[in-house]
């Protein structure tokens, strides 16, 4: 029976495994590896590091889902590919480390006639000395133990505050590399939010810092929306909202060193600065995990597979990146998601490397970046992982592949929704934009369709965003229709 093993059960990963099961059913055995028992719906980290919801409500465990749709689930870190088998045996095969249990530490041998690799991102906070919760002395929201750890540390400064102590918030990015630039947005207006209903706004003093060249670049290139007839751009929609609710930002800043109670960067005219904070939350820069790649006599396949920042290779134009910025298109973009050795072998979500940034590349006078990485997390990752799934499945069914589901982000829409508060009060900032990279090719005037790239904030973008944690919290257990819940 055909093999599809799956590494990584998060948005991307699972929706691939559950997507592959319901299209094959018994004719493929799907297999997920992943260390994390537990699926948890990232977008709702932010409410979770503002005290409205408990990490439970985000997260639950993956056995008992897998179970249910018959899917092999192996709670193991992999650890190397081996796309040629061994001298003698040529079947491919990935090297586990089983990471609980009594089979903690034991190794395995799985086989494979389909990869794909969804193991998502390192959160690489040593690429900023002192940066994050564990050796640092920030914080994070990338998963709900950090957004835990965040909303403890918060309600410190918020006692604090109620008893007449101003306090200083910095909310951000913590390298000039870094991405998910709309969740550290979103956290800081979630904080003020918090603070200005507690009537403590006059005790708080809240930054917002970032490696975006202009503010509402969001690391895609900004964009402009579509609102009532009329075109706005991002910059323009965030900083208003900032200015509502007495935030200062420091884009063109490149965070290179933090110490308790004070963060370093450089700006890009190469000033280097420093940033007193009494709260800091600053997300990290992402790599790939580290996994290897092995040739059937042990030698070294690393390469093959994967770039230097260990993100995997598929069909991307990575020459691309050698041309001026205004010569990148949308066609660099993989549209398999294929490594172009391996054809059994895809890399979805952040784990695929990309050709370039969406962003332009700056840097600070001293080198250092001032380039957000591309975002690649919530819509996107879960498109590309349905839209694989479905291509592998059409593949195994058909004897042959077809890639009629679209998996490019030049050719795919995202959809982002900021929340602003939380529960009856609370409002959202909402857009759409199509497709994901800008094409001034295609469309000329805005680089996307204005049509389809549209904006606005109001109460109707909260509802829907706390609508969609249900529902994809409803659609990830795999409950009846789950599959009728977009992407």
């Amino acid at each position: 029976m055909t093999k599809v093993v799956v590494l990584g059960a998060g948005i991307s990963g699972h929706t691939a495994a559950l997507n592959l099961k319901r299209k094959l059913k018994n004719k493929a055995e799907v297999i997920v590896v992943s260390p994390n028992s537990n699926y948890q719906w990232v977008p709702s980290n932010i409410w979770v590091g503002t005290g409205h919801m408990k990490p439970e409500q985000v997260y639950f465990p993956l056995k008992p889902v897998y179970d249910k749709m018959k899917i092999d689930f192996k709670q193991a870190k992999a650890i190397s590919i081996h796309p040629e088998g061994d001298t003698g045996e040529n079947k491919p095969y990935v090297t586990i480390e089983y990471v609980t249990g009594v089979d903690a530490g034991k190794k395995e041998k799985v086989y494979y006639d389909f990869l794909i690799n969804a193991t998502g991102p390192k959160l690489n906070f040593a690429a900023t000395p002192g940066l994050g919760p564990d050796e640092g002395t920030t914080t994070s929201i990338c998963n709900y133990i950090h957004a835990k750890h965040a909303w403890d540390e918060l309600q410190k400064v918020i006692d604090k505050m109620k008893k007449g102590q101003k306090q200083k918030i910095v909310i951000g990015l913590g390298h000039g590399g870094a991405t998910c630039q709309g969740a550290a947005l979103e956290y800081t207006l979630n904080v003020a939010s918090l603070i200005k209903n507690l009537g403590l706004e006059d005790m708080a003093d809240i930054r917002y810092i970032t490696n975006e060249f202009f503010i509402g670049d969001l690391g895609m290139a900004g964009a402009y929306v579509k609102n009532a007839g009329y075109v706005a751009h991002t910059k323009n929609i965030i900083s208003a909202l900032f200015y509502e609710y007495g935030i200062r930002w420091h884009h063109q800043s490149s965070v290179y060193k933090v110490e308790p109670g004070k963060i370093y960067y450089e700006t890009y005219e190469g000033e280097e600065l420093t940033m007193d904070y009494d709260f800091a939350m600053l997300i990290p820069p992402f790599s790939g995990v580290g996994i290897t790649a092995v040739g059937p006599n042990g030698e070294d396949y690393t390469d093959k597979l994967f770039k230097p920042n260990k993100l995997m290779i598929v069909d991307a134009d990575y020459e691309s990146a050698k041309k001026p910025y205004h010569e990148w298109s949308g066609e660099d973009w993989p549209k398999k998601l294929q490594n172009p050795t391996y054809k059994n072998i895809f890399a979805i979500g952040i784990a695929f490397a990309p050709p370039h940034t969406i962003s332009k590349p700056f840097t600070t006078k001293s080198g250092r970046p001032l380039t957000p990485a591309p975002p690649r997390t919530g819509m996107p990752s879960a498109v590309m992982g349905h839209a694989t799934a479905m291509n592998i499945a059409e593949w195994i069914l058909e004897g042959k592949p077809s890639f009629r589901h679209k998996a490019s982000m030049a050719e795919i829409a995202s959809i982002c929704v900021v929340s602003i508060g939380y529960g009856f009060r609370g409002v959202a900032g909402s857009m759409s934009v199509y497709p994901t990279i800008p094409d001034y090719k295609k469309y000329p005037d805005f680089g996307r369709d204005i049509n389809y790239t549209i904006g606005e904030v109001g109460v109707a973008g909260h509802w829907f965003k706390w609508l969609m944690h249900y529902l994809f919290m409803y659609k990830a257990k795999a409950k009846p229709g789950w599959w009728l819940i977009p992407d």
